[in-house]
């Protein structure tokens, strides 16, 4: 096992919290990797930890590839394999979609931690970060951002 590289080390002197509203066009992925990173620049932080949060129980997150856009394809795929639509849910009074909606969101997450190193995300060369939509309609979705750091 190889020795961790210390590459930035000091108090954490700041903090800011923002929202992302979102508007959706129903079941997808939206990116908000540029509207996250917007944010970090303008708090001028260099070093430290962004929290992303999802307010709500039927929409989440994700750190996804964003090159290819069959990625995202294969995974609505495969989440509607694992919470279909049709499944005989009881809890149903906002619709067949509500349930898996719910269901998806506990496979996924609601929080997502990135940290940022000399002002910028940390992400990897193919990596965004995505709301993901599990209803069917569109629907209005806040995102809070709070970031630590100096």
């Amino acid at each position: 096992m190889r020795r961790v590289e210390t590459i930035a080390e000091g108090p954490v002197t700041r903090q800011a919290t923002g929202r992302l509203v979102v508007d959706t066009r129903g079941q997808g992925f939206t990116e908000i990797t540029e509207a996250a990173a917007g944010f970090v620049r303008e708090t001028g932080l260099r070093h430290g930890l962004l929290t992303v949060f999802c307010r709500h129980t039927s929409a989440s997150l994700t750190i996804q590839e964003n090159a290819d856009p069959d990625v995202r394809t294969d995974l609505m795929t495969a989440l509607d394999g694992l919470a279909p639509r049709h499944a005989g849910y009881v809890h149903d009074s906002e619709g067949p979609d509500d349930m898996p909606a719910h269901l998806r969101t506990l496979l996924t997450d609601s929080a997502l931690t990135i940290p940022l190193v000399e002002g910028r995300l940390a992400l990897g060369t193919w990596q965004g970060i995505y709301l993901i939509e599990h209803r069917d309609r569109p629907h209005r979705r806040e995102i809070v951002l709070h970031l630590v750091g100096a």
